[in-house]
């Protein structure tokens, strides 16, 4: 098997994933990604779509994610991970959707306008 290359984004994280058949390694920015995401939740969001595809210990990963904080990273692997593994085989597709890791979250940061503190947030005003 070659090594599949796909990409995850979330906010202002970018991740480039490339899965490869092997024994469950799973490497980000050359560190094991339990190292890289302290809490249990962060790293069972790593894992989430190979529980729900049966396929947990089967793949090694590469991820290099750069951008953003540690949940839009770990949002964004999860995704580049879904993507990845619906490449190896379409079945596991309907089971990632329901559980919603095959859907972009394409909210991000709202912009800050000219002549306001913030992005809807107003200057104080002042009557007199």
């Amino acid at each position: 098997m070659e090594v599949i290359n796909t990409i995850g984004r979330r906010k202002t994280s970018i991740a480039r994933v490339y899965l490869s058949e092997g024994k469950g390694n799973v490497t980000i920015n050359k560190k094991d990604y339990k190292d890289y995401f302290a809490t249990k939740l962060q790293q069972g969001k790593v894992d989430q779509a190979f529980i729900i595809t049966d396929t947990l210990g089967q793949y090694d990963v590469t991820i290099n994610v750069d951008g953003g904080g540690f949940t839009g990273q770990v949002e964004a692997i999860r995704l580049g991970i879904s993507r990845a593994l619906v490449k190896i085989n379409e079945e596991y597709k309907p089971a990632l959707r329901a559980e919603g890791l095959m859907t972009r979250d394409s909210r991000m940061v709202e912009r800050k306008k000219p002549g306001q503190k913030k992005a809807r947030k107003k200057f104080q005003f002042s009557k007199r």
